[in-house]
């Protein structure tokens, strides 16, 4: 993952993106009586299929592979979160885009961490 500021800001911002409008669509798809289980399978594909279709313009801006792989996670939890979430009471378009942003930006935040995790810290100064 590239630390340049433009990329980093442009990771947030497509994956903070991808977030509201999975959690927007999910709150007026899935309704009050649905299972739970369905809801938030059938949200999660929903959530994955939307991150692909937007990770199209936003690869081409910051990097294909940097922004595929969380744009599609971000969109598959933020379905999930707010599938659930709208199969156990009306969600508001609004409160589902809410609370899908916020699962875009957690998202990024967890590749961020486990990228860390997995690379290790590098000194760029040095090539490292």
């Amino acid at each position: 993952m590239d630390s340049r500021l433009y990329f980093v800001l442009g990771d947030l911002f497509s994956n903070i993106v991808v977030g509201i409008v999975v959690g927007w669509f999910a709150s007026i798809v899935v309704a009050e009586s649905w299972n739970m289980f369905l809801a938030m399978v059938l949200a999660m594909l929903l959530g994955m299929a939307v991150g692909t279709v937007l990770w199209l313009p936003f690869g081409a801006l910051f990097g294909a592979m940097e922004v595929m792989l969380p744009t599609m996670f971000a969109g598959m939890l933020s379905g999930m979160v707010v599938g659930m979430w709208a199969a156990m009471a009306p969600v508001s378009g609004s409160s589902g885009a809410l609370t899908g942003g916020v699962c875009g930006l957690l998202a990024i935040v967890i590749i961020w961490v486990m990228n860390t995790a997995l690379r290790g810290v590098r000194c760029p100064s040095k090539g490292i």
